[in-house]
């Protein structure tokens, strides 16, 4: 690849005898959307144009098509790389984005996580161990009641306390009242065992709208977000991990299964690419249903060594529960994030009980390097 241009894949489920013709139809629909021999510039057709670099067949019976798509077409701006990777091709059922490589130079311009998994565990005093994280449900709760569950959770010694992703600004316990008062009690818990519980409120709207609502909550001591990038789109998400580096960003993959973008490349790097410290993903045996190589996958893409960027944490979640703990820590090992909501609400009053049983799972000896 050459510092020009994007490497991708697409697995394409087409006849064999076809595929080539049709990654040649793909290559001009994610670059020119018109054809070559209407082009008059040689340098548009020599540059722009996106080349097929080789097709190969799969045993499936499908191909993988690679693609080389110029660097120029991106500008620098992340939603327009994901309409450049799968924005007209999305609309062809016979495509698929399996994986995409950006050359050094555009990963440093998008930057990636700002504290990544070093910064996250000096943010939270977390060493040696996965991080824990726990959610607030259900959506319609009071302000009082959700600040119940951060006293109880922080007192429990649990890392990351998060809202839910679906939290906004519901009347029953709106943004403004709702970030004051569970930070204030996370903060009193701290205050109390030396604890250095983290609450991330979950930002929504317009991007004007999160950055007022970031202005809030940093005036309360916030130092970490919630943010489903896919809901609010990864430009406004990069613009808002730019414009504020000393956060941290928890990204949600909620609609990341709507389109045909495989996990590994959407949640395992282009997220991470984006900003995230930490990409929250359906693990295997929960209420999802990813196979467990294509979540090892997702792992690897977000932990590993890619053109200077920190690494971010996996977040397996998605119907997890205290009892899974010992086979979450030996298959995501020591560097990852542990997210459990419902397996620890359901314990009701024993929930103080349930949430140190948590904590203490993931502390106990057995981690995987």
């Amino acid at each position: 690849m050459t510092e020009l241009r994007i490497d991708v894949v697409y697995r394409l489920r087409v006849a064999p005898a076809q595929a080539a013709h049709r990654a040649r139809l793909l290559a001009i629909e994610q670059s020119l959307e018109m054809p070559p021999e209407a082009v008059a510039d040689h340098r548009v057709l020599d540059e722009v144009l996106a080349v097929v670099d080789r097709v190969e067949p799969q045993a499936d019976g499908t191909s993988l098509a690679h693609l080389q798509l110029a660097c120029e077409t991106v500008c620098e701006d992340a939603g327009q790389l994901m309409n450049m990777l799968f924005g007209n091709c999305s609309l062809q059922p016979d495509v698929e984005l399996v994986d995409v490589e950006v050359p050094a130079s555009l990963a440093g311009a998008f930057g990636g996580p700002n504290l990544g998994i070093a910064g996250l565990r000096q943010l939270t005093g977390a060493a040696g161990r996965p991080l824990t994280c726990t959610a607030l449900k259900p959506i319609g709760s009071t302000v009082g009641l959700l600040a119940g569950l951060c006293s109880t959770f922080a007192g429990a010694g649990i890392d990351v306390i998060k809202d839910d992703h679906g939290w906004a600004n519901q009347r029953s316990a709106p943004f403004a009242e709702r970030v004051a008062a569970c930070q204030r009690v996370v903060r009193e818990a701290n205050a109390a065992s030396g604890g250095r519980t983290v609450y991330a409120p979950s930002l929504f709207g317009t991007q004007v709208q999160m950055l007022r609502q970031i202005e809030l909550a940093r005036g309360h001591g916030v130092a970490a977000f919630l943010i489903a990038p896919l809901v609010c789109g990864v430009a406004t998400f990069n613009a808002l991990k730019r414009e504020h580096p000393d956060l941290a960003f928890i990204a949600h993959p909620a609609l990341g299964g709507a389109g045909r973008i495989a996990p590994p490349a959407l949640l395992g790097k282009l997220l991470r690419l984006f900003g995230a410290d930490a990409v929250i993903f359906p693990n295997h045996g929960g209420r999802f249903t990813y196979p467990a190589e294509t979540c090892q996958a997702i792992a690897r893409g977000n932990r590993a060594h890619w053109h200077g960027l920190r690494p971010s944490l996996p977040v397996p979640a998605g119907g997890m529960s205290v009892e899974r703990v010992p086979e979450l820590k030996r298959e995501y090992g020591v560097d990852s994030m542990l997210l459990i909501g419902g397996s620890l609400l359901i314990a009701r009053e024993r929930l103080a009980e349930r949430s140190r049983a948590f904590v203490e799972a993931v502390a106990a000896a057995g981690v995987a390097a």
